[in-house]
């Protein structure tokens, strides 16, 4: 869920590419995948793209390498280098950094399938985007914090400000306006990706002023609200395990359905640049609530009939939560 900066030097190759007819590779038994992550392996938003990864190794569908922690554009660059040197047939990439870089490597390998977390447009013929579009399951956890604050007070602690993460925690906040028109709101953004104690600290405060129940959209954000004795959703992965006593639930994101199409394709033969923002969406199976680990038999049953009725609805295409991209403001 990170938009990065797009270097203007690519705009004039996005226009100059834009045309180009669909590539084709040579099918292949079983595609080999090198990703590239620009933060620790073990923050959420790469353990779900590693996690699908894995698991179709297991299920001898690919090859898989990985470098992490290329948090600058010449770390990327490197570790893009590094990667392509193995001869993958998909690579996948964050970019939250080194966009421009990633946008050369492409156009220099138009046989490789590019991947890209990014809410940029896809560059034909081989750079296809990505992200976390976590807006539906979000909305479901603002249902839940609105029914269930006593305080009146709900809030989100979140990372770097983007139009994806913009349009999770709106969507959260409307979720609890929708069900609680008196609900006040604290929002924080901690400006990293990845800085638990910061994020930690952030939650923290926002318990010291009311909020009883906090989105941890960042890493640190749940053991802050164990620490004040609040309850909280994890985000991303299913966090229950961090604090079970405070986490509910959480929105998810799976890679499984985005992960399987890229596949095929490379198995196939076939190179594309194209959006695969929705594969995000609950109704592929790309976003869920995470499990509920018992607490579905603590929470008052007409919360859980709401909650479940949305989902069907989500499902069903008869519910759809388009928030807004404007930064949020909490009151």
């Amino acid at each position: 869920m990170r938009l990065p900066r797009v270097a203007l030097s690519f705009l004039c190759l996005l226009v100059m590419v834009a045309g180009r007819a669909p590539a084709q590779s040579p099918a292949v038994k079983i595609p080999a995948v090198f990703a590239a992550y620009a933060t620790p392996l073990e923050e959420p938003w790469n353990m779900v793209i590693h996690d699908a990864l894995l698991a179709a190794q297991r299920g001898g569908r690919i090859t898989y390498a990985w470098q992490d922690k290329l948090s600058t554009d010449a770390a990327m660059a490197e570790g893009l280098r590094v990667g392509l040197a193995k001869g993958p047939h998909i690579v996948i990439a964050d970019g939250i950094v080194g966009l421009a870089g990633i946008r050369a490597a492409a156009a220099a390998n138009p046989g490789v399938s590019f991947v890209v977390g990014s809410t940029s447009a896809p560059v034909p013929p081989n750079l296809s985007v990505f992200d976390s579009n976590l807006a539906e399951p979000a909305y479901l956890c603002g249902v839940i914090a609105g029914k269930l604050t006593k305080s009146n007070v709900v809030g989100v602690v979140a990372g770097q400000s983007d139009v994806q993460v913009h349009r999770a925690i709106n969507a959260y906040l409307q979720g609890a306006r929708d069900t609680n028109p008196a609900v006040k709101v604290k929002v924080t953004f901690i400006d990293s990706w990845y800085d638990p104690p910061k994020a930690r600290q952030a939650a923290i405060d926002q318990a010291a002023a009311g909020a009883d129940l906090i989105w941890a959209e960042r890493e640190g954000g749940i053991a802050g609200a164990r620490e004040k004795g609040v309850l909280a959703f994890g985000n991303l992965v299913d966090q229950h395990a961090e604090a079970p006593e405070a986490v509910l639930t959480g929105p998810v994101w799976s890679m499984t359905p985005l992960v399987d199409h890229v596949v095929k394709q490379a198995a196939a033969g076939m190179v594309r640049g194209e959006s695969l923002l929705d594969f995000s969406a609950v109704s592929r199976g790309g976003s869920m609530l995470a499990p509920w680990h018992g607490w579905d038999a603590k929470l008052p049953p007409a919360v859980l009939d709401l909650v479940r009725e949305k989902q069907v609805a989500m499902k069903t295409g008869t519910l759809r939560i388009d928030p807004s991209t404007d930064k949020p403001v909490g009151d």
